[in-house]
């Protein structure tokens, strides 16, 4: 009984801890000054609202002097950004509930525990987490300002009933990037015309963050500290209604949800729905009032659960996509007419208030469907026998830490394993595993994060069709295990380091662990010697086997830099900070396969690594690479602008990596200079429409399947224009999960663990065998599709075709990627493959 007190204790504790932990909220308080002193966004800034795109600190200064000056405003900070600009929150609402804040939020965390409070209703509003989408964060300063002093009734009777929560940039790089740009570009005279530098942004625009990650993308996964803290916000308030405001092409009018019925996604309640469609009559009545035109209902939809809008409606509120025409400047000419930044920003307005009159007029329902959606009886606490999902990450705890951290900073319950258990053929590890009950708070959350569909209603999607975290992670996964959760751990085991001891001949560190790389990549910048296996063996260690993979890293114990006693200190150190288990081996003679004094174990050598970036290369896919190299890695990566690609001397440099792009400002004459420094022993590694470039380069020597190749698989004989749209569907690839078959001998594949590989692929691209010498490291599997939507006559076509090419060319090599393997730097279970390309292709030859 005890035991069962501290695990309902312990989920308490969890579900109330988002507002402590390391991403914490912290509140300002407001002062009691009179609203009086206020002054309005034009009045502070000396200028009409717009007239130049604001700047992060400028919108962050507004909001402190609202705090300071009105009784209704405080502040939350959630953290900062990569580039240290701080995140601000203003809570708005009535003096009275102010005086109680801490109360109401106290009461917010009873939420998920079926437990409404008969609180304010809360509201936030949610601007510009795309920073060149900036009228959002312009609309919000005004629409801060009026709420903190207004007395009409409306907005009186709003403020005692509710807590409105406004955050005007939730990508603050992003919009200084943007703002930068735009307002260098801006004269006195305004320019319309749309080739105006003013409306076309230098790479890598302003959209995405300091990593050039999309934010919006990111609710989910929580790579970036701009998601943590507003994921840890989300938790701390859970809103009833979220109001997510962006903005579109400029072609466009306006649009606001519901979005396409036929592409929400089916974990949504019907319900929200419902609302949704109520909430759009007052949307439309603002819009319609200003005579502005407006779409609903098309383009956009409610099915990745990773996106502002969709997010909440998972966890028990209602989200509402607002997308404005973009005007990226001052005032551009559109096929609607001559579109002005003033006007989006008086839409963005106009929605922020409809959707506070909205959520007002439907509070009741919007409170009852919160509490309906978690007071359902499979969404209790766990105790006792419980079904759920057993997942392994075998050998490798740092996979199966972070993805505790993630499932926890979502508020979802998990538990650690005792000892090892046998399920199916797999056996599941105290060190790697998890299980996760699925009859708890957070099922539907639970559920759509290891969501398993490949038919759909409609195959149009706006983002991925699969983002399962079995996949990215590439975990074992039982999914109907029942287990006696009282007879497991709320905290992990310590894990025992192995000893180590100066009479070791060598130290080993299994390849498969995800800290592994970053450990190694400071033995070398030390200047450590570390060696590879080409092959496994197996030692005696006090009596019982040792079994190591290929990839297994070896560090002699007798070093020129140091003694064996300094080299065993510092590798301890090492150990702990990384997290890394080490072994000592007291004799290099292997009981089978290989001894450690063999030629087949590889000397490591340092890196030097450089990244092409600018117009032509996907600052997406660049930004992951730069993210894995920058967080995960721990090595410099230099970044070349293709204009200055030419004139660079490659010969300091041990890798060229070419994301996705078209190269189409890069001379296809250039390959010849990549291929001489490939023949003198640097390695290229290019994946999806790089490749395409090498192709005709004549560098990449194996043949490419393009997009006019898979179209000719799809009948067109007898469709009505009406059908086009469902055929440009099938043939998109709108992000599925595909099985790769590995060559686990080759070493681009060492560490992955398994040899079969999940991989997300979004690109119409496809390899064929060619008779040049080469090696194909990965093909798909026969039947490749493993979840989301893939036409058949994809998957027909891509089976058993090359995915991973390993080209030799001379000294060096070309590793040839048909897939980007760190899509959103989420997929933690291919990502190895880039630290094989960098750290084991090199020995090859």
């Amino acid at each position: 009984m005890l035991r069962l007190c501290l695990l309902l204790l312990s989920i308490v504790l969890l579900l109330v801890g988002f507002a402590t932990n390391a991403q914490s909220v912290i509140s300002v308080a407001s002062t009691t000054q009179s609203t009086s002193s206020l002054a309005s966004p034009s009045e502070f800034l000396g200028y009409p609202l717009g007239q130049w795109h604001l700047r992060h600190d400028q919108i962050n200064y507004y909001l402190k002097q609202l705090a300071q000056n009105s009784p209704r405003v405080s502040l939350e900070s959630t953290g900062q950004s990569h580039e240290a600009r701080q995140q601000l929150t203003a809570v708005i609402t009535s003096a009275a509930n102010q005086a109680r804040l801490a109360e109401i939020v106290q009461g917010r965390q009873q939420v998920k525990a079926g437990k409404a409070p008969n609180g304010p209703l809360i509201i936030w509003l949610a601007y510009s987490i795309h920073g060149d989408e900036a009228s959002g964060a312009h609309a919000a300063l005004e629409v801060g300002y009026r709420l903190s002093q207004s007395q009409e009734p409306w907005v009186q009777e709003l403020l005692d009933k509710a807590v409105v929560l406004i955050t005007p940039s939730q990508n603050p790089d992003g919009l200084d990037r943007f703002s930068t740009w735009t307002n260098n570009y801006t004269g006195k005279v305004k320019v319309s015309d749309e080739n105006h530098n003013e409306h076309r942004q230098n790479w890598p625009a302003g959209r995405r963050n300091h990593y050039f990650a999309d934010l919006n993308r990111d609710w989910l996964f929580l790579r970036h500290p701009e998601s943590l803290g507003r994921i840890a916000l989300f938790h701390k308030w859970q809103p009833h209604y979220l109001g997510d405001f962006h903005e579109m092409g400029h072609n466009q009018t306006f649009f606001f949800q519901p979005g396409v019925p036929t592409r929400t996604h089916p974990l949504t309640p019907k319900e929200n729905q419902a609302i949704t469609s109520k909430l759009a009559s007052f949307h439309a009545k603002a819009l319609d009032e200003s005579k502005q035109r407006y779409f609903t209902k098309q383009m956009f939809d409610d099915f990745y659960y990773g996106k502002g809008s969709t997010y909440p409606d998972i966890n028990g509120a209602v989200g509402i996509l607002f997308e404005q025409a973009s005007v990226r400047g001052q005032q551009q000419d559109s096929e609607n007419g001559l579109l002005r930044f003033s006007q989006a920003i008086d839409n963005q307005i106009a929605t922020s208030f409809s959707s506070l009159k909205g959520a007002l007029a439907l509070a009741d329902e919007l409170k009852q469907y919160q509490s309906r959606f978690y007071q359902r009886k499979d969404k209790h606490p766990p105790s006792g026998r419980e079904a759920g999902f057993l997942l392994g990450a075998p050998g490798d705890p740092g996979r199966r830490d972070d993805l505790a951290d993630l499932l926890s900073r979502h508020g979802i319950a998990f538990f650690y394993l005792k000892d090892k258990m046998q399920q199916g053929r797999h056996q599941y590890s105290q060190d790697d595993s998890l299980f996760v009950p699925i009859n708890q708070p957070q099922k539907t959350l639970l559920l759509a994060m290891f969501d398993l569909r490949t038919e759909f209603e409609d195959a149009t999607f706006y983002d991925v069709s699969s983002w399962n975290l079995a996949f990215s992670y590439n975990l074992q996964m039982a999914r109907n295990v029942n287990l006696n959760v009282d007879d497991l751990l709320t905290e992990p085991q310590a894990r025992v380091p192995g000893p180590l001891s100066s009479n070791n001949v060598a130290v080993l560190i299994d390849w498969r662990q995800q800290n592994a790389a970053p450990m190694l990549q400071t033995l070398l910048s030390e200047g450590i010697r570390v060696k590879f296996a080409a092959k496994p063996f197996s030692l005696k260690v006090d009596g019982q086997p040792l079994n190591m993979e290929a990839g297994t890293l070896q560090i002699p114990v007798a070093q020129a830099a140091m003694t064996p006693r300094e080299l065993i200190g510092r590798l301890a150190v090492l150990a702990e900070q990384y997290r890394v288990q080490l072994q000592g081996v007291d004799s290099g003679l292997a009981s089978s396969g290989i001894d450690l004094g063999s030629p087949d174990f590889h000397d490591i050598a340092p890196i030097k690594a450089l990244v092409v970036t600018g117009y032509g290369t996907s600052s997406a896919e660049v930004g992951e690479l730069w993210y894995f190299m920058d967080n995960l890695i721990g090595a410099p990566l230099t970044q070349v602008d293709v204009s200055r690609l030419p004139s660079i001397e490659l010969t300091p440099y041990t890798h060229v990596f070419l994301m996705d792009g078209s190269y189409a400002n890069l001379d296809e004459k250039y390959a010849r200079k990549l291929g001489q420094f490939a023949i003198e022993g640097g390695v290229i590694v290019a994946q999806k429409g790089a490749l395409q470039w090498l192709s005709k380069g004549n560098l990449l020597k194996s043949d490419i399947r393009e997009k006019r190749y898979f179209s000719q698989m799809f009948a067109t004989d007898g469709l009505s224009f009406g059908d086009k749209a469902k055929l440009d569907a099938r043939q998109s690839i709108g992000g599925a999960v595909l099985a790769l078959d590995l060559d686990t001998s080759h070493p681009i594949t060492f560490g992955l663990g398994t040899n079969r590989l999940p991989v997300l692929k979004n690109k119409v691209l496809g390899l064929s065998k060619s008779q040049a010498p080469f090696v194909t490291a990965a093909s798909y599997a026969d039947e490749p599709l493993l979840d989301g939507f893939l036409a058949e006559e994809y998957q027909r076509s891509l089976s058993q075709t090359p995915a991973i090419v390993v080209e030799r060319h001379g000294k060096g090599a070309l590793v040839a990627l048909a897939d980007n393997l760190l899509f959103r730097n989420i997929w933690l279970g291919s990502q190895k493959v880039y630290a094989n390309s960098l750290y084991f292709i090199p020995a090859l030859n």
